[in-house]
């Protein structure tokens, strides 16, 4: 009976587990064709005032994507098991991808946004050293065999990627709208929320399981 009640609380955990995957899947994946692939058209239009800063903005945009496609990879564990090879290869470039969307991100930072405000400036650079932070932590741990350590990074390191994805949608809420018209005041303000209070949920379910 227990073997049995096991192997149903595994399964219904893989249940779980496939339908976040297909919810962020679905999530990031509208964020990316509505959000982040016009950019490639290099359209001025969709550029706007951004169009004097298209290439550090096409590097932000295409370490984000590369960074989102690469992880759902890394914590498949029968992938990872069987193609470890591949796994580490994807690593490297996941790691590659956040150093130019970091890189990118920075010089946008002092640039683009802080003719808006020092505010959106500092609020975008403080994400950018959050998001190569937990990445390299994510790369030094693995290097040093520290693998429960390392997997703690990663997941720290794929809440801060899918900021991105959560700060377009805080935006576009109506009510982010109506309580602050102005992008002056909405983007510093979501832009902290998108990844302060995940990676906040996120530490809180970590040390949760360590206690089970």
């Amino acid at each position: 009976m227990e073997k049995i009640n096991l192997t149903t609380q595994l399964n219904s955990k893989s249940y779980i587990r496939f339908g976040l995957t297909i919810l962020l899947f679905l999530y990031a994946g509208k964020f990316v064709v509505n959000a982040a692939l016009p950019y490639f058209g290099l359209d001025k239009e969709t550029f706007g005032d951004y169009w004097s800063y298209k290439w550090p903005l096409i590097g932000h945009i295409s370490g984000g994507i590369l960074a989102l496609a690469i992880g759902p990879f890394q914590f498949w564990k029968s992938f990872r098991n069987k193609f470890m090879t591949t796994h580490r290869w994807l690593g490297r470039i996941y790691l590659a991808a956040i150093l130019v969307g970091t890189i990118s991100a920075t010089y946008l930072a002092w640039t683009s946004a802080i003719r808006v405000n020092f505010s959106w400036a500092i609020g975008l650079q403080c994400l950018a050293f959050a998001w190569i932070t937990t990445a390299a932590r994510a790369f030094v741990s693995v290097m040093k065999g520290r693998i429960l350590q390392h997997r703690e990074w990663m997941i720290r390191s794929y809440v801060v990627t899918f900021a991105f994805v959560n700060f377009r949608w805080l935006t576009d809420l109506p009510i982010a709208h109506q309580l602050m018209e102005k992008f002056s005041e909405r983007g510093p303000t979501m832009i902290w929320l998108s990844w302060t209070i995940p990676l906040l949920v996120t530490e809180i379910v970590l040390n949760w399981n360590k206690k089970q």
